[in-house]
């Protein structure tokens, strides 16, 4: 049972999901600045270093749960420090490095160790694994996610609406897939196919992270299994000229400003997922497929972007599953394991109905 709630970060995603967590859940939040939005909160907001150790073992030692919503590099001490103490411990990162890092953790917590708990890995290996489960054999499984400005301008048809960090970390880093049967790591930003969802042509194409841990789990189980993120076409061959011809790939600080910089946030934003699993039921093959869009909506009374909602409505979601012994009480909670049923019957997960 899961009464008393520390969240870090008061970003964007940060300050919603413990907006969300407040519906059910005691909550206070930290960071070194004020919460994004600032008014008429319901949680509690302070303001402290959350890079001071000792300053977080003494306050996370005081709380049943805490979920990181800080940039990735932070994540493994905050990690530890909830490991040490017994602590639940919830993230919403991509990053391969620091997840496994937990996933090591986990194997001798007395706690739920739960990384990846966002959009990408997080929702989308849950859809994607539950529509795998309707198969006796599989022969490939493909997960596709998209946040994209509704109104794309400009060549790269982008908005940095999310970490910059973190999107930068994705397109660099090399990314897992199952092909042909057997496990290996690709480039990220190749691959790049062309699909067409609801009517509009998008392009397709690797990045790091947004498998999770599902080369572990459906290895020697499926002939294919990728992840792709979706962008509008053209987006592909310019951050290949950014970072390989023009070398940013080894000035990650440089490139992030630039597209800071380049590409603000817009308010209308859009979340496209799409997954495609194939396999066989008995001796008939068929297909499975999986396709949303989530635009922006209105929570405690204020707007909110697609690519902050649906990160924050998927943590809390995972969660609420822990809080109600949905899931497992302690060790690694697979995104692949959670039922997209059973999701949506949380609070968390009625944001997606």
């Amino acid at each position: 049972m899961i009464s008393k709630i520390l969240c870090l970060g008061t970003g964007k995603v940060g300050t919603l999901a413990a907006i969300l967590l407040s519906e059910q859940f005691k909550v206070t939040a930290i960071d070194k600045y004020v919460p994004h939005a600032h008014h008429d909160l319901p949680f509690t907001a302070l303001t402290g270093d959350v890079t001071d150790n000792i300053f977080m073992k003494a306050t996370i030692s005081k709380y049943d749960a805490v979920v990181c919503a800080l940039p990735f590099f932070l994540n493994i001490a905050i990690a530890r420090i909830a490991h040490q103490l017994g602590k639940h411990y919830f993230d919403l990162s991509e990053d391969v490095g620091s997840s496994g890092e937990i996933i090591e953790l986990a194997k001798t917590s007395t706690a739920v160790m739960a990384p990846q708990c966002g959009l990408a890995p997080g929702l989308i290996v849950i859809i994607g694994a539950t529509l795998a489960k309707e198969f006796d054999r599989l022969r490939s499984i493909k997960l596709r996610v998209g946040a994209l400005p509704q109104h794309p301008d400009g060549a790269l048809g982008y908005s940095v609406t999310w970490s910059a960090t973190g999107l930068v970390n994705e397109y660099i880093n090399d990314a897992e897939v199952i092909y042909n049967g057997k496990r290996k790591t690709v480039p990220s930003l190749q691959g790049k196919e062309t699909i067409n969802l609801e009517g509009a042509q998008y392009e397709a194409f690797y990045t790091s992270g947004g498998l999770g841990n599902m080369c572990d789990t459906f290895e020697g189980k499926v002939e294919s299994l990728d992840y792709k993120t979706i962008r509008y076409p053209g987006h592909c061959d310019l951050m290949n000229f950014l970072l390989q011809e023009l070398h940013l790939k080894d000035d990650r600080s440089r490139l992030e400003e630039i597209l800071k910089n380049a590409k603000p946030p817009v308010k209308d934003d859009v979340v496209v997922v799409y997954t495609a699993v194939e396999g066989w039921v008995k001796n008939d093959l068929s297909r499975q497929e999986f396709s949303k869009s989530y635009t922006p909506k209105m929570i405690n009374g204020m707007p909110w972007r697609a690519i902050s909602w649906t990160t924050a409505a998927s943590l809390y979601a995972v969660v609420e599953m822990v809080s109600k012994g949905w899931l497992p009480a302690k060790g690694f909670i697979k995104q692949e394991d959670i039922s997209f049923e059973h999701f949506l019957k949380t609070k968390g997960g009625q944001y997606f109905i």
